[in-house]
C-alpha cells in the first residue's frame, strides 16, 4: 500500500469538494494502492472558541462582491463533483481544533475517513456546528466510537498540543492551502484536482508496482 496524505479542514469547501473527487476515482479504481491518513491543517488558526457568524466573517475578509463570486464558483464546482453544497447552509464558521481532534482520535481507531466524512457533511449539508462538542460526540458516536469517552476527551485538552504542532509543521514545511495530498511522502498534488487526474495517477502507480 501507498501512503496518500491528505491535509484539510473540514469548514474549506475546497477540501469537500476535492474529497468528493477523490472518492470517486477510488471507487472508479477498486484496486488502487492507497492507504489514506488525514492531517490537520486550521484555515482559521485565531478563531475564537465559539466560532462566529459565517457570512459576516467572510464578507469582511472578501468583500460582498467576491464573495457572491466565490460562493457561485463552488456551486458550479461542487455540483460538477457530485456532491453539491450550497455555501450558504453552514450559518457559523467555527474553530476546528476539537474536530482535528476527533479526527485523530478516529484515526487511531480505524474510522478516519468515514469520521472524516460525516464531519464534512455534518457542515456543508447539514449546517451543523461542528465546533461544538455535542455534535461532535453525536458523530463520533454514529461512526462507531465510544460516546461517553469521546466526550471526556473533548471536555479535556487531550492532544490539543498535538494537533497545533502538527499544523506548525506543515506550514513550516511550506504547505500554505488546502487540501493538499502528498503521495508516498514524495509526490505533492494540490487542490480539487478532478477524478480523472487522480484516475491517472492510480494507473500510472499500479504499473510501476507492475499490478
Amino acid at each position: 500500500m501507498i501512503r496518500l496524505e491528505v491535509f484539510s479542514d473540514p469548514v474549506c469547501p475546497w477540501c469537500f469538494i476535492g474529497k468528493a473527487n477523490l472518492d470517486r476515482a477510488l471507487e472508479a479504481h477498486p484496486a488502487h494502492p492507497f492507504r489514506i491518513e488525514w492531517h490537520p491543517f486550521q484555515l482559521n488558526p485565531d478563531m475564537p472558541a465559539g466560532g462566529v457568524d459565517k457570512h459576516r466573517y467572510l464578507a469582511e475578509k472578501f468583500g460582498e462582491d467576491r464573495l457572491v463570486q466565490m460562493h457561485l464558483r463552488l456551486k458550479e464546482a461542487s455540483r460538477a463533483a457530485g456532491a453539491e453544497i450550497d455555501p450558504d447552509t453552514p450559518k457559523r464558521m467555527p474553530n476546528t481544533l476539537d474536530a482535528h481532534r476527533l479526527i485523530h482520535w478516529a484515526g487511531l481507531e480505524g474510522r478516519q475517513t468515514a469520521v472524516v466524512s460525516a464531519i464534512m457533511r455534518a457542515y456543508w449539508r447539514e449546517g451543523r456546528d461542528i465546533g461544538n462538542a455535542g455534535v461532535l460526540t453525536d458523530i463520533a458516536a454514529a461512526a462507531g466510537m465510544d460516546r461517553a469517552v469521546t466526550a471526556r476527551l473533548l471536555a479535556s485538552d487531550a492532544d490539543a498540543d498535538d494537533i497545533r504542532a502538527r499544523d506548525a509543521d506543515a506550514r513550516q514545511k511550506g504547505l500554505n492551502s488546502v487540501p493538499t495530498f502528498l503521495i508516498a511522502q514524495h509526490y505533492v498534488v494540490t487542490g480539487a484536482q478532478p477524478p480523472e487526474v487522480w484516475g491517472n495517477v492510480i494507473r500510472e502507480l499500479l504499473e510501476q508496482s507492475g499490478t
